[in-house]
């Protein structure tokens, strides 16, 4: 079992910054992928990136690339997604998801069926 618990969220104006944490608990978080997604009103869950136990790897998605940026701290288990350059069509809930079958260095897991464990998320909204 994995437990992970999303914070960091919050009202931002278009062009600021925020930076989300994830903490887990439970299996060695050592030794799989972490991965966060996205979810607007009305749409899908999407990736937004994700990063291999190791940190050797790491994924963004194309509407992300440049202005986030996803990280992982073994030793405390914590991974977060530091976001900059804000934009409106950022909001969404975030949630972080751990891929515990994932345990390559070169291979950050990028789709939903990868992920076993999610958090309850955690909610952006970006004014413009």
């Amino acid at each position: 079992q994995v437990q992970l618990v999303e914070s960091g969220g919050g009202l931002v104006q278009a062009g600021g910054s925020l930076r989300l944490s994830c903490a887990a608990s439970g299996r060695t978080f050592s030794s799989y992928g972490m991965g966060w997604f996205r979810q607007a009103p009305g749409k899908e869950r999407d990736i937004v990136a994700s990063i291999t136990w190791s940190g050797d790897s790491i994924y963004y998605a194309d509407s992300v690339k440049g202005r986030f940026a996803i990280s992982r701290d073994n030793a405390k288990n914590m991974v977060y997604l530091q976001m900059s350059s804000l934009k409106a069509e950022d909001t969404a809930v975030y949630y972080c998801a751990a891929a515990t079958s994932v345990r390559g260095s070169w291979y950050a897991p990028r789709f939903r069926y990868e992920y076993d464990y999610w958090g309850q998320g955690t909610q952006v909204t970006v004014s413009s």
